[in-house]
């Protein structure tokens, strides 16, 4: 009878200590400064969206949050920082989709593998672009683009913040769908704005904090919003997709991710922790001043969100025959 009950005592031991483990993790968790990688400079809309969370983090913990900001490479060389970090929820990323989901397949060479080197937290908020056109350019709605690109084959150009960015890839399916011949112009940034006004490009797609105020001023014309719904901030703006484009989705999003292997107890604090900033009503009306969307899903839902897109820009960035070096 002792022997089993000491028996008992030892299993109970173990599972005590092995459940234990992650609750205590997430207790303790942080312990020391948290670093939020950003792959874009300071002002940016990735940036702005990493320092409305960093302090409220602070806030809730009571340790440092830094962002820092380490430029280059469409976001990889951030990427492969916190895939290269030490997975214990201390070094974190704070991704735009191309980094995650378009990448991959525009680099001959990734420097990291955004699915089996990283562990999503939280898709974070998101944005639709809006499809903007020079005054030069007669066509009042989407359908009267197209003909006119059509009619016109090389003519028309479309300028976007460079190559592989989402303005490129919203041009690029834009053209694919509608079998036309658009030219691309990159720039750095969002020069390109700048240059539909004076009337050196056609058209762009561009977000809607940029493109919005030049359309109300009269400096450009919108036609279309890239996301599946109507957006808010412009509720007479039809979709893509009611524009003769079904499908067509370049929704921007920006997510918290994890190196590979960090506990997830300390994942799912991270989750509920940005949940809740999130929800809060002062956070959620600075982001809809900047045209942005709160989401704040779970960690299953995020990862399942990455896998629905990667064959999406795949199939797109191959059909384009699109491909950087570094």
């Amino acid at each position: 009878m002792n022997l089993l009950r000491s028996l008992i005592l030892v299993l109970a031991t173990l599972v005590m200590s092995v459940t234990a483990g992650p609750v205590a993790q997430a207790l303790d968790y942080p312990i020391h400064t948290v670093r939020i990688v950003v792959g874009f400079g300071p002002g940016t809309s990735p940036d702005i969206v990493a320092r409305l969370l960093d302090d409220r983090l602070f806030q809730a913990w009571g340790k440092p949050v830094i962002i820092e900001n380490t430029v280059g490479a469409n976001g990889n060389i951030a990427g492969e920082r916190v895939a290269r970090a030490e997975p214990d929820g201390h070094t974190l990323l704070l991704a735009a989709a191309p980094v995650i989901v378009i990448n991959p397949s525009l680099y001959e060479k990734m420097p990291f593998d955004p699915v089996r080197e990283l562990v999503p937290i939280s898709q974070l908020c998101a944005y639709a672009n809006i499809l903007i056109v020079s005054n030069n350019v007669p066509a009042k709605n989407v359908q009267e683009l197209v003909a006119l690109a059509r009619a016109r084959p090389g003519a028309l150009t479309y300028g976007s913040a460079g190559f592989g960015s989402t303005l490129h890839l919203a041009g690029e399916l834009l053209k694919s769908m509608a079998k036309v011949d658009i030219l691309h112009v990159p720039y750095r940034g969002a020069v390109f704005s700048q240059e539909l006004v004076a009337g050196r490009l056609s058209m762009a797609f561009a977000p809607p904090t940029g493109a919005l105020p030049l359309a109300r001023e009269g400096k450009v014309r919108a036609l279309a919003v890239t996301s599946l719904e109507r957006y808010a901030g412009a509720p007479d703006l039809p979709t893509m997709a009611e524009s003769g484009f079904p499908d067509f989705d370049v929704t921007v999003w920006f997510g918290l991710l994890a190196p590979a292997r960090t506990p997830p107890a300390i994942v799912d604090k991270l989750h509920r922790e940005t949940a809740r900033i999130l929800a809060i009503p002062d956070i959620r009306k600075r982001f809809g001043d900047l045209g942005i969307e709160p989401i704040g899903n779970s960690p299953a839902e995020f990862a399942a969100a990455i896998d629905d897109e990667i064959p999406k820009w795949a199939k797109l960035v191959r059909e384009a025959g699109i491909k950087l070096h570094d």
